[in-house]
């Protein structure tokens, strides 16, 4: 019998570029030469980047040193699988997160896992804050309080600066304090004469800054951590800032009060309040509509804008997407917002709804207890009414969404690329947050890559955080 005569390593590796990742693994066993063309780092690293073009995933390798593309690839699609599946115990761990005596009126995550760069060993780091006026940082993995502030006036905002590495809080008396994300130390602390504010975190040109929203609508613009005041610009007067958006491209921050259906959102060119000239006006642009309820950037464009808003007519509600642009001339800057699309979404909760994006084609609505994906033209491509009662939050990425409802429950969905339609949302399961004897539901949910928290409102008013990890 004549001995088999093997291919050219170039031709092995050739033809294996056009198998799955089961089915290179299975060639991998079939001789030597076979095992070493298998092992080709381009073949592993091309199906990372086919896979996860969204990531950056060469500069995790060059940053361990130590991982292969394989050995991510498949810890990564492991990890997918799990939360596609999730089966409890076999897939997740739940920890429950106890120790503030009050409502949760928002949490964030300070350090969490993006998939890519942290894939291997990130421990995610949630902040949250409560009426019984303290801020807390937990270790979710651990389930495990890692600070906690002193007590003071009830919290009302939180979110974080993960560049500067603080947490930044207010209360209902318009105390604004940021936090040492490592030991829970006060940095700075800031009046801003409020009874309610709202907190937007932007970094931009290497600079940190707080952007804040207060009840009398004026925008108030700190640099972080420090909170020394930048600029203070009115938008809405008398009526309060309660809804604030920055851009992916940084140059911009939307504006708006959801109070009052006559006024109009207004849209600041950051350099403008960030970093003011004496002889040069802020440069802002009222967008022509009123009645916003929701709003967002889309996050793979630079500046393209969202809108829910509304003529007046309850049942009259309208998603308008525009371009934001700057046009420059010798001697004057402009503004500029071009709509770009426009259409009609039927609302039945128009004061509940929630607004999400992921890319630039698909929106998605909260209406009630329904989950609703429109295409960037305004087509309606899935309905989803999972729940029993009203989705109160929603978390989107490349991956999956999650909502959060007042039945106590989390339902995850996740994206495909569906050969014929394109992108494609499809619903898996629910997770569970407790029983109703001591609940009454989720209150907001957060996700990083690898895990999932929700606050739940107890009825003993001691809310707690309900973390759920996926094991790579």
């Amino acid at each position: 019998m004549e001995m088999r005569q093997s291919l050219p390593l170039d031709c092995l590796i050739s033809v294996f570029s056009l198998l799955h990742d089961e089915d290179l693994i299975r060639a991998s066993t079939v001789c030597k030469e076979w095992y070493h063309a298998a092992e080709t780092p381009w073949l592993w690293r091309r199906m990372c980047l086919q896979k996860w073009s969204f990531c950056n995933v060469s500069q995790l390798l060059s940053d361990t040193g130590t991982h292969s593309w394989k050995a991510y690839y498949l810890r990564r699609s492991h990890l997918e699988m799990k939360m596609k599946t999730g089966r409890s115990c076999a897939d997740y761990t739940c920890k429950s997160l106890r120790g503030h005596k009050g409502r949760v009126v928002g949490f964030e995550y300070l350090v969490g896992n993006d998939g890519c760069s942290d894939v291997w060993k990130q421990t995610p780091v949630v902040c949250s804050a409560s009426t019984d006026g303290t801020v807390k940082a937990w270790d979710i993995h651990k389930g495990v309080n890692l600070w906690s502030s002193p007590a003071q006036s009830p919290m009302q905002d939180i979110t974080v600066d993960p560049v500067q590495s603080v947490v930044i809080s207010s209360d209902n008396t318009g105390t604004i304090k940021t936090w040492k994300a490592a030991t829970g130390e006060e940095v700075a602390c800031f009046q801003s004469g409020s009874s309610k504010t709202t907190l937007l975190s932007f970094n931009s040109k290497d600079s940190s800054f707080l952007m804040v929203g207060t009840v009398l609508g004026s925008l108030v613009v700190l640099t972080c951590p420090v909170l020394s005041e930048v600029s203070r610009h009115v938008v809405c007067d008398s009526f309060s800032l309660n809804l604030l958006r920055s851009s992916p491209d940084k140059k911009w921050i939307f504006t708006a009060s959801k109070e009052n259906l006559d006024l109009s959102p207004k849209v600041f060119y950051s350099d403008s309040v960030c970093f003011p000239a004496e002889d040069e006006d802020r440069l802002c642009h009222s967008l022509p509509v009123t009645g916003c309820c929701a709003a967002l950037f889309l996050p793979s464009q630079p500046a393209r804008l969202a809108v829910i808003h509304s003529d007046g007519r309850f049942n009259n509600n309208t998603l308008s997407v525009f371009d934001l642009t700057m046009k420059e001339s010798k001697y004057k800057k402009e503004t500029q917002a071009q709509q770009v699309a426009s259409f009609q979404v039927a609302l039945s909760h128009r004061s509940d709804v929630i607004l999400k994006a992921r890319g630039n084609s698909s929106l998605l609505v909260t209406d009630g207890n329904h989950l609703k994906v429109y295409t960037f033209k305004g087509e309606l491509v899935a309905s989803f009414e999972d729940h029993l009662q009203p989705i109160t939050a929603l978390c989107v990425d490349s991956f999956r969404v999650v909502t959060a409802s007042r039945d106590l429950s989390l339902r995850i969905l996740t994206w495909r690329n569906d050969p014929e339609h394109g992108l494609a949302l499809e619903s898996q399961y629910h997770l569970l947050g407790g029983s109703f004897t001591r609940s009454r539901g989720f209150t907001n949910v957060a996700c990083d890559y690898s895990s999932i928290v929700g606050s739940v409102e107890s009825v003993d008013g001691n809310d707690v955080l309900k973390a759920y990890t996926f094991d790579f």
